[in-house]
Formats: structure tokens, sequence, C-alpha cells
């Protein structure tokens, strides 16, 4: 008995050497007790991207005003009436006009009498000049009679000249009142739909120190653009024709097309952020694009075919054993350099891998260069504190119970 209870002994000294050794291992970081999630490393299409948001608008919007004042006698077009260059889309109360015509023809015709009166008084007076002349000649009249009358003929040439200017000045102004009779009568300049009207029956207008807007037309609604406001940070990547999708609020889940038109070199300062506004031309021919709706704007940069890429995740992702900031992912459409992944490595820990970067965009980074190959599985965060398998089933320090 007594060598049998050594025997026992020996052996549960045995068990418990082997199990503070497992511990011991542990311990040590042999194993991890972190989760890593990981993502693939694909190959495929990239494509890198500014976004921002502007309002639709007519590429050209004409506004209709009145260059005189009165009172709104008729509108003849509503909002969304097509009209014809030329066509009458309101009339003033003429009445004032007309009789300012009136008033003006008749000073005219006053100034053309007496432009004809006085050259009849210049031809008299030049006949007597002429007949002085030759009475002085025969010694009947004296020097100062044939002064006299030469005299009264350069009075009443200087006649003729005024009633000539006084008939310029008053067609004229009667040539102005027929002006202003016609614009009483308000027409369309451009062929177009009406999208904004601003006066009604009875209202009355005063054009007297700007012309009031009464009618806003839009040129053509079957071609719109985009006025877009894009940070100075982004903007030198911005090429006139790039191409460019949107998305309507009206229309969700519909991506609309279009391209850089204008690039404006002109600096918007808001709150002290830089801006400069891109212009994107847009096809509306069906007409679903109406002026003033929002637009939220992605204009294509780049674009890679066939390449290995990296999801941005993976860039930003450090060890806890690794101190320092987290680095920042490549901004959009721009290479890096120096850059470094990790993978898991036969013991569980993270491995690093150094690679060069190129475009950048949609959540993922070109790899241009280093130790990743596709389907290598990179790690792109934790997914918390979960024991190990060998962890969770390895005996105790206590060693088996007897």
């Amino acid at each position: 008995m007594p060598s049998r209870k050594k025997a026992v002994m020996l052996l549960v000294l045995v068990v418990v050497a082997a199990t503070a050794s497992l511990g011991v291992r542990a311990l040590s970081g042999k194993t991890t007790d972190t989760t890593f999630r990981t993502a693939k490393v694909e190959r495929g299409e990239l494509v890198a991207a500014v976004t921002a948001t502007g309002t639709l608008n007519p590429v050209t919007t004409v506004s209709v005003g009145t260059q005189v004042s009165g009172t709104i006698l008729q509108i003849l077009v509503d909002y969304n009436s097509a009209v014809k260059r030329g066509q009458v889309i309101a009339r003033l109360d003429p009445a004032t006009f007309s009789a300012q015509v009136e008033q003006a023809r008749g000073s005219l015709m006053a100034a053309e009498a007496n432009r004809e009166k006085a050259k009849v008084t210049a031809v008299d007076a030049r006949r007597t000049l002429e007949r002085t002349r030759r009475l002085l000649t025969d010694g009947i009249v004296s020097q100062s009679e044939l002064d006299t009358a030469q005299t009264a003929a350069d009075i009443a040439q200087a006649g003729v000249r005024g009633g000539e200017a006084s008939v310029i000045q008053m067609r004229g102004s009667y040539n102005q009142a027929r002006t202003n009779l016609e614009n009483t009568i308000i027409r369309s300049p451009v062929d177009g739909v009406v999208i904004s009207r601003s006066v009604d029956v009875g209202q009355t207008v005063a054009a007297s120190l700007q012309t009031p807007t009464l009618f806003s037309i839009a040129q053509d609604l079957t071609r719109m653009q985009i006025e877009t406001s894009v940070d100075e940070a982004d903007i030198s990547a911005v090429k006139v024709g790039q191409p460019v999708s949107f998305t309507i609020d009206a229309y969700p889940g519909e991506s609309f097309k279009g391209s850089v038109t204008q690039v404006r070199n002109a600096p918007v300062t808001v709150s002290n952020v830089v801006t400069y506004v891109v212009v994107v031309g847009v096809d509306n021919r069906e007409l679903k694009l109406k002026a003033g709706m929002t637009a939220n704007v992605s204009i294509e940069t780049a674009r890679r075919e066939n390449i290995l890429k990296v999801t941005s995740a993976a860039l930003r992702f450090r060890p806890e054993k690794e101190k320092g900031p987290v680095p920042a992912a490549p901004s959009r459409g721009k290479a890096g350099s120096g850059e470094k992944v990790y993978l898991l490595g036969p013991d569980g820990n993270p491995r690093a891998v150094a690679i060069t970067t190129g475009l950048a965009g949609d959540g993922f980074a070109e790899v241009v260069s280093g130790g990743l190959r596709e389907n290598d599985a990179v790690i792109t965060g934790t997914a918390g504190g979960k024991k190990s398998e060998s962890a969770k089933s390895g005996p105790t320090a206590m060693g088996p119970r007897l």
C-alpha cells in the first residue's frame, strides 16, 4: 500500500507541473486572446471621385421686364407656357402713352410749320438784300440801308437753321413717345418656357431706376446645368469633360449623368472655407429635372481597371503594441507611399507587410507594389476580447480531480 500511495502522489506532481508549464506559455504571449476582423485583397476596378452638392438651373434664363411704367392691362401667358420669340405675353395700359404720342406729333407739326415760315422769311430777306444792293449801285440808297438789309437776311437764315433744329428735336420726342407706346406691349425675346411670373392684371410697375422683372423664361429646359462648390483641396483633380453622376431626392434610387463643362477660377470664401464653382452640363430631354432641385454630385476624376486593391480600413489598422496616432488613409485620387498593412502570422499575431499605394477611392486604395497578393486576408480591426480555443480547453492550474 505505501508503494501504491507513492505512485499516486508522483502522478499528481507530474500533472501539476505540466499544467503550470501550459499556464506560463499562455502568459508569455505565445497565444493570443484577440479576435481580428479581416478583408480579402481584391482585383478589379477602382474609381476616384470628388463629391459635392449643387442646384439645377436652366443653361439660359432670360428675365423679361418693361422699360416704361404703367398698369398691367393684360397677361397672355402663365407658368409653364411655351412661348416663341416676338410673341406678345403681356400689355400695359396704353392710354397715357397714346396721349403722349399725339402731343409729340402736334409739337412736331408746329415745329415743321415754324421751319417753313422761317424759310419764307429768309427768302424775302434775301430778295430785299439783292434789291438794296442794286439801288446802292444806282446811288438811290445809302450804305447803312444795305447793311441793315444784310443783317435782316442773316437773321432770317439763322431762323431757318433754328427751325430745322426744332423739327429734329420734336421728331425725337415724337419717336420716343411712339417707342414708349410700343413698349407697353411686352414680347418674349426668346423661344422658351415661362418659369416665373411676377405680376398680375391691375398691378402697377415702375421703371424709374431699373427695369422690373415681369417674367423669367428658360430658353431650353432640355439642357440644364448644376453649379456645385468644390473644396480647394479637391479642385486640382477636377477637369473639363470629366464624367459626372448625380442623384436627386425627387427620384430616389435613380442616377443621372452629366459632364463637367466649366471650372471657374474665381474663389468663393464662406466662413474662411475656400471653394470653387464647377458647372456640370446635364441632358434633360425627358424633362424630369426641374430648376432649383438639389443634386448630390460625384465627379469621376480617375479610373483604374483590373488592379489590386485593398480596403482603406486595413491601412488605418495598427496593433495595440504599436504606439502612436492611427495614420489616415490616402485622400481621394491621391497616391501614398511607405504604407503598411497586417496579415495574421502563423502564431495568430499580426504581421506587418509594407506596400506602396496609388489611386484611392470608393473605400479602397490601389496596391502598386509590396508583399500583398490577391485573396490575402488583411486585418481591418479587432472584434473584441474572446479567448482562444486552446486557452478555453486547456487544463486548470489546480490539476485534475482525483
